[in-house]
């Protein structure tokens, strides 16, 4: 999931990726034989799923939260203007059409009827206005206040506590049009709108629940396909059907069970044992379970890398840098090393994002990075005849079982390639993170996830002034093709603007060194159908699952 601190956001993005990042889902789920366990609640004979998370749930106040768990959760009881649909595009949801101008700049959004909270209530537009500035208000905003404040017109400075809410650019017409005005031409924007910090919120009742809101099941008002039954952050949450949600007759599970598990080995387990439906493989359990019918793969729109600190030496040597740049290969790391359906990295932007005529952002880049251990020979001896001594190299990576095996895939390689030395520094991920913000590192095994289906959800993040997070990077051309494309309302020119910022940026200044992006190795039984992962944004998806 994407991450700002406080501008960074992971979705996509961390990793269940997650954005995070990031993201830290997993699925499974149980069932009794034939996909169906009969049990009887309140005398009515119920389809119940049973799924998992990998980790605890941090915080399911939407204006706050920042985690993939518990974007999770809220994507299954809460529902935005659009919807993220099987293909990953945006459908009308709470919205049933929108309207936009020439100019791109005038969003009318106009809301379906008998649209209901889980209490009866109506949904309407003012909803969403009182819930979107809530989340940019300075005094009850979150870290992802960003996704609203840098596209809504007069979002950033209310944001920044420098105006008052009624600049900001959300017009209620009626309770059932709403109209919202943007800072500049966003193509993504009927996207934007199905993530999670986009979701209403009723006034009344989040003023009534004053700090208690979100904290227990019924401390939250629910306007998704499932609300909540039960809550408890570290042992799950279960979901049942909404009787008032508008598309209640096309929701085919009555409930569902997500369940802390945070063993791999236990999950897997249950799933042998006939007790889960879908359970993600750890890297060692790959190849026993390769040739199954059950097993497959998922490939999500979170990138792996080496984040290079320019600010720091032997690093700031740019022979230095473009030889650890190019002395590994990203293939053999997914193949040999990761072996659960991650794809070698070759440029920054994860592969099927969004492009532009019908192509994807990764097939207009190409390949920008390819793996050259002689030419990287060749850099590395001129930047220590520059330097005029063979430097100390340190790569810090967190503490998972993942991150250190990239860092000691990469130590191998380099000795093998570079004819290095390097060391490894590993922390726990919040150390990790917070050494990253302390400037104190060469190089990191770093990740981001995507929030929304755009490069731009990258890219913007490397844009000056850098900190430390980012390699203390800045190159005034880059800033300028970001910044025009953020301008754009032409997406063919604003793609190519975007193009040609990611090839300077890893191919002219090696900021960074594309290692993979990141995927899922799974098993899922024969009869559950419709399950759906979304590559970026809040990645379970429950609303058209289906158990036959």
């Amino acid at each position: 999931m994407r991450k700002k601190w406080p501008k960074m956001l992971c979705l996509l993005v961390l990793s269940l990726i997650v954005v995070l990042g990031g993201c830290n889902f997993k699925e499974s789920s149980t069932e009794s034989k034939n996909g169906q366990d009969e049990k009887k609640s309140n005398g009515k004979s119920e389809n119940v799923l049973n799924l998992s998370l990998d980790n605890d749930i941090p915080d399911l106040n939407q204006v706050k939260t920042t985690d993939s768990i518990s974007f999770s959760v809220l994507n299954n009881v809460m529902e935005g203007l659009y919807r993220l649909n099987k293909d990953n595009e945006p459908e009308p949801a709470m919205a049933k059409s929108f309207d936009v101008t020439d100019d791109g700049l005038t969003y009318t959004f106009h809301l379906r009827d008998n649209i209901k909270w889980s209490n009866g209530d109506p949904v309407t537009a003012n909803d969403f206005k009182y819930s979107w500035q809530r989340a940019m208000n300075p005094d009850t905003a979150g870290s992802y206040s960003f996704i609203l404040a840098d596209y809504i017109k007069g979002g950033a400075p209310f944001a920044a506590g420098e105006a008052n809410a009624d600049t900001v650019g959300i017009e209620v017409k009626d309770e059932k049009t709403l109209v919202v005005h943007l800072e500049k031409p966003t193509p993504f924007f009927v996207g934007l709108t199905a993530f999670v910090t986009y979701f209403p919120l009723n006034e009344k009742f989040v003023t009534e629940k004053g700090d208690q809101f979100a904290l227990k099941y019924d401390n939250i008002l629910y306007n998704g396909p499932y609300v909540l039954t039960d809550y408890d952050q570290a042992k799950g949450v279960v979901l049942e059907k909404n009787t008032e949600y508008w598309d209640k007759k096309n929701l085919a599970v009555e409930k569902i069970n997500l369940k802390v598990i945070k063993e791999q080995s236990t999950a897997l387990n249950l799933y042998e044992a006939g007790d889960l439906d879908r359970v993600v493989l750890s890297s060692a359990d790959v190849n026993s379970f390769k040739d199954s019918k059950e097993f497959g793969t998922d490939t999500e729109f979170t990138s792996y890398y080496i984040q290079f600190n320019l600010g720091k030496e032997p690093i700031s040597n740019p022979n230095i840098r473009k030889a650890l740049q190019l002395g590994y290969d990203p293939k053999v790391l997914t193949e040999v090393v990761l072996n659960n359906g991650s794809e070698p990295a070759y440029g920054l932007i994860a592969p099927k994002m969004a492009g532009v005529d019908g192509k994807s952002f990764r097939e207009l880049g190409g390949d920008v990075i390819k793996p050259d251990s002689k030419k990287a020979k060749e850099l590395w001896e001129q930047g220590v005849k520059e330097l005029g001594k063979t430097p100390e190299i340190t790569l810090l990576t967190a503490d998972d079982t993942v991150s250190k095996d990239t860092g000691t895939f990469l130590q191998s390689e380099y000795k093998k390639n570079l004819g290095i030395d390097i060391s490894l520094v590993t922390k726990p991920y919040s150390g990790r993170l917070q050494t990253m913000r302390d400037n104190d590192y060469q190089m990191v095994v770093s990740k981001w996830g995507a929030d929304y289906n755009d490069s731009m959800t990258y890219l913007d993040l490397w844009m000056s002034p850098s900190k430390p997070f980012r390699g203390n990077y800045g190159n005034a051309k880059y800033d300028e093709l970001v910044n025009t494309a953020k301008n754009e309302a032409d997406d063919k020119v604003r793609m190519e603007k975007l193009v040609e910022a990611e090839k300077i940026m890893l191919k002219d200044d090696s900021v960074l060194g594309p290692l993979y992006y990141q995927g899922s190795a799974f098993l899922q039984k024969p009869y559950l159908k419709g399950f759906v992962n979304h590559p970026y944004g809040a990645p379970l998806e429950l609303k058209y699952t289906k158990v036959k």
